[in-house]
């Protein structure tokens, strides 16, 4: 814990952290941050920081979402009505918007609740939370602040722009929303580096702004919206061209003309060094939306990976699971196993650990009863799951993931060292042939149960069918061919500009029969080897444009009459 971390909070006046969540990327939260997430009973958060601190909080914290007009969970234990914040014109006395904020987490905080309030960015730099902070000194309800990674630092950063070097240069930090005459002047009359935090469609302003006090019009200056985020972007010009280089890509004029941007104005901005140092943006699958037919239980680890490519990926479930239509056969084999009827038990997929583990919680079991049990995992996600069960597999491939790959390191049964010679197959209800066979041929006896039904999983929602069928995703991860056949029955065909990446050569040969052009294979079949595919056709589609001096897209942002050609079989 924290050497900051403050005592229990008292029976009355409870105890507040102010929490800084970072300009954007979730990955920027501190370690303080998550503890202070796990131990809140209240968690209030601005609407921009919701998703990335929630993920944090212990299941069962109330939520209360501080956007102007929304309302939230009730307090637990208290039967108050839900709480709103409301602007300055609301009816509340006129009170600032920024007041009732602080109404609502001392509000909060009451019976020795722990509050945490989260903001964007910084709480003292990014955020008008002294306000609050000075509320609840009042009120005498101890507080704490936990620093964030402050948009102004941290969105420059990302967009390959140092603000200082060896010579350190002077940095001023300018919001153009409350700067004075005074303000422009000062940085106008000053050579150093000007980070100014305004909105998309008050860059050019703020550009006037430091032109009429003195800067030259060709000073470089760089633009970032959506900073940290995969919806990042940025643009290179000068403080004179900044508004025709908007103009020109077609950002401005634009109903989205109040995002909020940071702008970096100095020599340290220029678009040679950029060029070099945009580690961001350049990673090979930056703001792609990958499709990913997976439920997220499986599609997890994968997710996180396809993340660190910078890409966006969309979890869509093409099968469901079910419990077997017959239970008897699993019930029998559960009990075998508290019995001594196995001598192995191989899981051949997470689902299977989930329908044991299910089991177990019926009978009132628990990883206990796998004692003097041997237990094989086909790869290691499934190794993980049941290590989140409590039981270590004893035998994982250290080859191929697959059942080939379990039989290549599977021991021989000899009678000698084995007391007994059966092994349990809890499995879905299509058939393992090949593991069944390869058990028996060494000398194995095998109990193939179906411990669970796999179904076609219900269409996903319009959205995402209409972006699946109309180029929306910009690539596609098809991990066995019945992804391929359940994706097309539940959604339709994915547009012709999507990249198609596939595990294997029967996945491809599926893909191909449903009128699907392959662009990337796996070279071995493991869904982790299929992400690394495709990162590496990413890095050549952007290696390929820069050489041929081409903007860099994303596959969805072709021409929509750009229609390529499929492969038939």
């Amino acid at each position: 814990m924290s050497p900051t971390a403050l005592p229990a909070a008292g029976p009355e006046h409870g105890h507040v952290t102010f929490l800084g969540a970072g300009p954007g990327d979730p990955g920027l939260l501190t370690l303080r941050a998550v503890e202070a997430l796990a131990s809140a009973d209240v968690l209030v958060a601005e609407h921009e920081v919701l998703d990335v601190v929630r993920v944090h909080a212990r299941s069962g914290v109330a939520v209360v979402n501080t956007e102007p007009g929304s309302s939230s969970d009730p307090l637990p234990g208290t039967g108050a009505p839900q709480l709103t914040v409301v602007d300055g014109s609301s009816a509340t006395a006129g009170v600032p918007a920024v007041r009732d904020a602080a109404h609502l987490v001392m509000e909060a905080a009451r019976g020795g609740r722990r509050v945490v309030r989260a903001v964007s960015g910084d709480p003292g730099l990014d955020a008008y939370a002294a306000e609050e902070m000075l509320a609840c000194a009042r009120a005498g309800v101890p507080f704490e602040v936990v620093p964030g990674v402050a948009a102004a630092v941290g969105v420059p950063a990302y967009a390959g722009v140092p603000l200082r070097d060896a010579q350190g240069a002077d940095v001023r930090f300018v919001d153009a929303r409350t700067a004075s005459d005074r303000c422009w002047t000062e940085v106008g009359a000053s050579d150093g580096t000007v980070v100014v935090s305004t909105t998309l469609d008050s860059v050019a302003a703020a550009a006037g702004e430091l032109v009429a006090a003195g800067r030259k019009p060709d000073t470089p200056m760089t633009v970032t919206v959506a900073g940290t985020t995969t919806r990042q972007r940025t643009w290179t010009a000068t403080l004179g061209t900044i508004a025709l280089t908007l103009k020109q890509a077609k950002v401005l004029p634009s109903p989205e003309g109040g995002r909020p941007v940071i702008a970096v104005v100095g020599e340290r901005s220029a678009a040679a060094q950029r060029d070099q140092l945009s580690w961001f943006e350049n990673k090979p699958l930056f703001g792609w939306r990958v499709l990913v037919p997976r439920t997220k239980e499986q599609a997890a680890s994968l997710s996180d990976q396809l993340r660190s490519y910078g890409a966006v990926p969309h979890e869509v479930p093409t099968i469901a699971v079910e419990p077997p239509r017959t239970p008897q056969q699993m019930e029998r084999a559960v009990k075998g196993l508290v019995t001594g009827r196995y001598e192995w038990i191989a899981f051949t997929s997470v689902n299977a650990v989930k329908a044991v583990r299910e089991k177990f919680e019926e009978y009132g079991l628990d990883a206990r009863a796998f004692a003097g049990i041997k237990v094989a995992a086909v790869g290691e996600q499934t190794a993980k799951a049941l290590i989140a069960f409590g039981v270590k597999p004893d035998l994982v491939p250290s080859g191929e993931q697959s059942a080939a790959g379990l039989l290549e390191d599977w021991p021989p049964y000899d009678p000698v060292f084995d007391p007994i010679d059966r092994v349990f197959l809890p499995r879905a209800d299509i058939a393992t042939e090949t593991l069944v066979a390869g058990l028996i041929e060494l000398g194995w006896e095998v109990d193939d149960v179906t411990a669970y039904r796999t179904v076609r999983a219900s269409p996903p929602p319009a959205e995402t069918r209409e972006a699946i069928k109309g180029g929306g995703f910009d690539a596609v991860l098809f991990t066995s061919s019945s992804t391929v056949r359940n994706l097309v029955g539940i959604a339709g065909k994915p547009h012709n500009v999507t990249v198609i990446a596939c595990i294997g050569p029967a996945t491809a040969k599926t893909a191909e029969e449903h009128g699907l052009r392959v662009d990337v294979m796996a070279p071995e079949p493991s869904v982790h080897k299929l992400a690394e595919a495709l990162a590496d056709f990413g890095l050549k589609r952007r290696a390929a444009a820069v050489e041929a001096g081409d903007p860099v897209t994303r596959p969805s942002e072709r021409r929509p009459g750009a229609r390529r050609r499929r492969t038939t079989t």
